[in-house]
Protein backbone atom coordinates (compact mmCIF):
# COMPACT_ATOMS: atom_id res chain seq x y z
CA UNK A 1 0.00 0.00 0.00
CA UNK A 2 2.84 2.41 1.13
CA UNK A 3 4.19 1.75 -2.83
CA UNK A 4 0.92 2.26 -4.18
CA UNK A 5 0.43 5.75 -2.38
CA UNK A 6 4.58 6.36 -3.30
CA UNK A 7 3.45 6.18 -7.34
CA UNK A 8 0.26 8.47 -6.87
CA UNK A 9 2.24 11.20 -5.36
CA UNK A 10 5.25 11.36 -7.72
CA UNK A 11 2.37 10.96 -10.80
CA UNK A 12 0.39 13.83 -9.16
CA UNK A 13 3.27 15.99 -8.18
CA UNK A 14 4.38 15.55 -11.87
CA UNK A 15 1.31 16.66 -13.38
CA UNK A 16 1.10 19.17 -10.99
CA UNK A 17 4.86 20.15 -12.74
CA UNK A 18 4.49 19.61 -15.90
CA UNK A 19 0.83 20.91 -16.07
CA UNK A 20 1.74 24.47 -14.31
CA UNK A 21 5.54 24.97 -16.15
CA UNK A 22 4.15 26.29 -19.48
CA UNK A 23 1.53 28.82 -17.82
CA UNK A 24 2.55 32.37 -16.20
CA UNK A 25 1.62 30.70 -12.83
CA UNK A 26 4.55 29.81 -11.45
CA UNK A 27 5.06 25.40 -11.26
CA UNK A 28 7.97 26.28 -8.63
CA UNK A 29 5.52 27.84 -6.33
CA UNK A 30 2.56 25.84 -6.53
CA UNK A 31 5.01 22.80 -5.48
CA UNK A 32 6.02 25.12 -2.37
CA UNK A 33 2.32 25.77 -2.08
CA UNK A 34 1.28 22.28 -2.24
CA UNK A 35 4.24 20.95 0.25
CA UNK A 36 3.02 23.24 2.84
CA UNK A 37 -0.59 22.89 2.26
CA UNK A 38 -0.70 19.14 2.47
CA UNK A 39 3.28 17.76 3.81
CA UNK A 40 3.31 16.42 0.22
CA UNK A 41 7.16 16.58 -1.10
CA UNK A 42 9.79 14.64 -2.49
CA UNK A 43 13.33 15.30 -1.16
CA UNK A 44 16.14 15.14 -3.52
CA UNK A 45 17.30 16.82 -7.06
CA UNK A 46 16.10 13.30 -9.48
CA UNK A 47 12.17 14.44 -8.88
CA UNK A 48 13.10 17.83 -9.94
CA UNK A 49 15.22 16.90 -12.42
CA UNK A 50 13.28 14.23 -14.05
CA UNK A 51 9.94 16.38 -14.26
CA UNK A 52 11.80 19.01 -15.43
CA UNK A 53 13.44 16.82 -18.58
CA UNK A 54 10.19 15.85 -19.00
CA UNK A 55 8.65 19.31 -19.79
CA UNK A 56 12.03 19.93 -22.05
CA UNK A 57 10.78 17.04 -24.08
CA UNK A 58 7.20 18.06 -24.25
CA UNK A 59 8.58 21.99 -25.77
CA UNK A 60 10.88 20.43 -28.30
CA UNK A 61 7.72 18.31 -29.70
CA UNK A 62 5.62 21.39 -29.95
CA UNK A 63 8.58 23.48 -32.07
CA UNK A 64 10.27 20.85 -33.69
CA UNK A 65 9.72 22.51 -36.91
CA UNK A 66 10.88 26.14 -35.28
CA UNK A 67 14.18 24.43 -33.77
CA UNK A 68 14.47 22.64 -37.10
CA UNK A 69 14.13 25.54 -39.33
CA UNK A 70 16.32 27.79 -36.92
CA UNK A 71 19.28 24.95 -36.75
CA UNK A 72 19.24 24.38 -40.82
CA UNK A 73 18.99 28.65 -41.11
CA UNK A 74 21.71 29.10 -38.80
CA UNK A 75 24.12 26.71 -40.23
CA UNK A 76 23.13 27.65 -43.93
CA UNK A 77 23.92 31.57 -42.58
CA UNK A 78 27.62 30.43 -41.16
CA UNK A 79 28.65 28.08 -44.30
CA UNK A 80 26.95 30.47 -47.36
CA UNK A 81 26.11 33.71 -45.73
CA UNK A 82 23.13 33.24 -47.12
CA UNK A 83 20.64 36.77 -46.90
CA UNK A 84 17.59 34.81 -46.31
CA UNK A 85 18.74 32.90 -43.58
CA UNK A 86 19.95 35.50 -41.71
CA UNK A 87 17.42 36.72 -39.90
CA UNK A 88 17.17 32.88 -38.01
CA UNK A 89 20.80 33.33 -37.24
CA UNK A 90 20.38 36.45 -35.15
CA UNK A 91 17.49 35.05 -33.77
CA UNK A 92 19.55 32.23 -32.44
CA UNK A 93 22.28 34.61 -31.11
CA UNK A 94 19.78 36.15 -29.45
CA UNK A 95 18.80 33.13 -27.42
CA UNK A 96 22.17 32.66 -26.56
CA UNK A 97 22.21 36.18 -25.08
CA UNK A 98 18.77 36.01 -23.07
CA UNK A 99 20.35 32.73 -21.45
CA UNK A 100 23.84 34.37 -20.03
CA UNK A 101 21.96 36.69 -17.30
CA UNK A 102 19.89 33.69 -16.47
CA UNK A 103 23.57 30.83 -15.91
CA UNK A 104 25.44 34.08 -13.72
CA UNK A 105 22.77 35.23 -11.62
CA UNK A 106 21.60 31.20 -11.16
CA UNK A 107 25.50 30.74 -10.08
CA UNK A 108 25.72 33.53 -8.13
CA UNK A 109 22.24 33.20 -5.81
CA UNK A 110 21.13 29.60 -6.21
CA UNK A 111 22.39 28.76 -2.43
CA UNK A 112 20.40 31.98 -1.09
CA UNK A 113 17.18 31.15 -2.97
CA UNK A 114 17.59 27.64 -1.56
CA UNK A 115 18.29 28.17 2.02
CA UNK A 116 15.95 30.96 2.32
CA UNK A 117 13.60 31.41 -0.53
CA UNK A 118 12.26 27.98 -1.70
CA UNK A 119 10.15 26.93 1.28
CA UNK A 120 8.64 30.68 1.93
CA UNK A 121 4.54 30.60 1.33
CA UNK A 122 5.07 34.40 1.93
CA UNK A 123 7.46 34.64 -0.57
CA UNK A 124 5.44 32.77 -3.21
CA UNK A 125 2.58 35.09 -2.19
CA UNK A 126 4.09 38.07 -2.94
CA UNK A 127 5.83 36.67 -6.17
CA UNK A 128 2.28 35.68 -7.26
CA UNK A 129 1.04 38.80 -6.96
CA UNK A 130 4.08 40.51 -8.54
CA UNK A 131 3.57 37.79 -11.39
CA UNK A 132 -0.69 38.64 -11.57
CA UNK A 133 0.37 42.58 -11.69
CA UNK A 134 3.17 42.11 -14.58
CA UNK A 135 0.44 39.94 -16.66
CA UNK A 136 -2.15 42.58 -15.80
CA UNK A 137 -0.27 45.49 -17.07
CA UNK A 138 0.34 43.47 -20.58
CA UNK A 139 -2.81 42.05 -21.31
CA UNK A 140 -4.16 44.45 -23.60
CA UNK A 141 -0.85 44.47 -25.41
CA UNK A 142 -0.41 43.44 -28.88
CA UNK A 143 3.44 44.38 -30.32
CA UNK A 144 4.94 45.19 -33.42
CA UNK A 145 8.32 43.72 -33.52
CA UNK A 146 8.59 39.94 -35.53
CA UNK A 147 11.65 38.11 -34.99
CA UNK A 148 13.59 40.31 -37.57
CA UNK A 149 12.62 43.08 -35.04
CA UNK A 150 14.34 41.88 -31.87
CA UNK A 151 17.23 43.89 -30.61
CA UNK A 152 19.93 42.98 -29.03
CA UNK A 153 18.95 45.14 -25.95
CA UNK A 154 15.66 42.96 -26.39
CA UNK A 155 17.19 40.30 -25.53
CA UNK A 156 19.23 41.33 -22.54
CA UNK A 157 15.91 42.60 -21.18
CA UNK A 158 14.25 39.35 -21.57
CA UNK A 159 17.34 37.46 -20.19
CA UNK A 160 17.32 39.42 -17.27
CA UNK A 161 13.75 39.31 -16.78
CA UNK A 162 14.14 35.05 -17.00
CA UNK A 163 16.03 35.24 -14.49
CA UNK A 164 13.98 36.65 -11.80
CA UNK A 165 11.71 33.48 -12.02
CA UNK A 166 14.87 31.96 -10.07
CA UNK A 167 12.18 33.14 -7.16
CA UNK A 168 9.50 30.94 -6.61
CA UNK A 169 6.66 32.23 -7.29
CA UNK A 170 7.62 34.11 -10.44
CA UNK A 171 6.66 32.54 -13.53
CA UNK A 172 9.34 31.94 -15.56
CA UNK A 173 7.42 31.83 -19.19
CA UNK A 174 5.66 35.18 -17.11
CA UNK A 175 8.09 36.84 -17.08
CA UNK A 176 9.73 36.50 -20.33
CA UNK A 177 6.55 36.62 -22.52
CA UNK A 178 5.87 40.03 -20.12
CA UNK A 179 9.32 41.25 -20.75
CA UNK A 180 8.96 40.51 -24.66
CA UNK A 181 6.18 42.05 -25.20
CA UNK A 182 7.06 45.52 -23.02
CA UNK A 183 9.91 45.57 -25.78
CA UNK A 184 7.49 45.34 -28.30
CA UNK A 185 7.43 42.07 -29.71
CA UNK A 186 4.09 40.67 -31.41
CA UNK A 187 2.57 38.17 -29.23
CA UNK A 188 3.33 35.10 -30.90
CA UNK A 189 6.85 36.37 -31.31
CA UNK A 190 7.27 36.95 -27.55
CA UNK A 191 5.66 32.83 -26.68
CA UNK A 192 8.28 31.62 -29.30
CA UNK A 193 10.79 33.58 -28.11
CA UNK A 194 10.05 32.78 -23.98
CA UNK A 195 9.61 28.65 -24.78
CA UNK A 196 12.96 28.36 -27.07
CA UNK A 197 15.22 30.17 -24.89
CA UNK A 198 13.32 27.40 -21.99
CA UNK A 199 15.39 25.17 -24.13
CA UNK A 200 19.42 25.99 -23.43
CA UNK A 201 18.05 27.15 -19.40
CA UNK A 202 16.38 23.53 -18.78
CA UNK A 203 19.02 21.40 -20.38
CA UNK A 204 21.51 23.33 -18.76
CA UNK A 205 19.89 22.90 -15.79
CA UNK A 206 19.34 19.18 -16.29
CA UNK A 207 23.33 18.38 -17.14
CA UNK A 208 24.90 20.53 -14.74
CA UNK A 209 22.72 19.02 -11.93
CA UNK A 210 23.26 15.05 -13.38
CA UNK A 211 26.31 15.07 -11.34
CA UNK A 212 24.66 16.00 -7.81
CA UNK A 213 21.98 13.60 -8.33
CA UNK A 214 24.52 10.10 -8.83
CA UNK A 215 26.54 12.28 -5.79
CA UNK A 216 23.31 12.78 -3.27
CA UNK A 217 20.83 10.45 -4.57
CA UNK A 218 22.38 7.07 -4.05
CA UNK A 219 19.02 5.46 -3.32
CA UNK A 220 17.41 6.69 -6.60
CA UNK A 221 16.80 3.10 -7.39
CA UNK A 222 14.45 2.98 -4.27
CA UNK A 223 12.27 5.14 -6.37
CA UNK A 224 13.30 4.51 -10.02
CA UNK A 225 9.94 3.64 -11.59
CA UNK A 226 7.98 6.39 -9.45
CA UNK A 227 10.47 8.95 -10.84
CA UNK A 228 9.93 7.55 -15.00
CA UNK A 229 5.86 7.57 -14.19
CA UNK A 230 6.45 11.46 -13.10
CA UNK A 231 8.67 11.57 -15.89
CA UNK A 232 6.07 10.64 -18.25
CA UNK A 233 2.96 12.94 -17.08
CA UNK A 234 5.24 15.74 -16.89
CA UNK A 235 5.67 14.97 -20.50
CA UNK A 236 1.59 14.58 -21.77
CA UNK A 237 0.67 17.31 -18.95
CA UNK A 238 3.37 19.71 -20.44
CA UNK A 239 2.27 19.18 -23.58
CA UNK A 240 -1.76 19.79 -23.44
CA UNK A 241 -0.72 22.89 -21.32
CA UNK A 242 1.33 24.99 -23.30
CA UNK A 243 -0.72 23.70 -26.42
CA UNK A 244 -3.52 25.15 -24.36
CA UNK A 245 -1.83 28.06 -23.47
CA UNK A 246 -0.89 29.12 -27.32
CA UNK A 247 -4.46 29.30 -27.84
CA UNK A 248 -5.50 31.57 -24.66
CA UNK A 249 -2.15 33.61 -26.12
CA UNK A 250 -3.86 34.28 -29.23
CA UNK A 251 -7.12 35.59 -28.51
CA UNK A 252 -5.27 37.44 -25.64
CA UNK A 253 -6.54 36.10 -22.40
CA UNK A 254 -4.11 36.40 -20.20
CA UNK A 255 -5.34 38.37 -17.76
CA UNK A 256 -7.38 35.73 -16.93
CA UNK A 257 -3.75 34.31 -15.11
CA UNK A 258 -3.72 37.75 -13.52
CA UNK A 259 -6.89 37.25 -12.09
CA UNK A 260 -5.87 33.62 -10.60
CA UNK A 261 -1.80 34.69 -9.05
CA UNK A 262 -4.04 37.66 -7.55
CA UNK A 263 -6.35 35.44 -5.81
CA UNK A 264 -3.80 32.13 -4.99
CA UNK A 265 -0.94 34.84 -3.59
CA UNK A 266 -3.60 36.40 -1.14
CA UNK A 267 -5.32 33.46 0.32
CA UNK A 268 -1.34 32.25 0.45
CA UNK A 269 -0.57 35.38 2.13
CA UNK A 270 -3.75 35.57 4.43
CA UNK A 271 -4.13 31.41 5.31
CA UNK A 272 -0.44 29.73 5.29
Amino acid sequence: MEAFWLLIKYIVLGLLQGFTEPIPISSSGHLVIIRNLFGVGIEGLSFEIMVNFGSLIAVLVIYRKDIYRLVENGVRYITTRAEDAKSDFQFIMFLILATIPTGIIGLLFKDFIEAQLNDSVVVVGVALLVTGGALWIIRNLRGHKGEGGITVLDAIIVGLAQSVALVPGISRSGATIVAAMLVGMKTETALRFSFLLYIPVSLGITILSAGEIIGSDSDFSAVAIPSVLAFAAAIVATYYSLRWFINIMARGNLKYFAYYCFAVGILVILFL
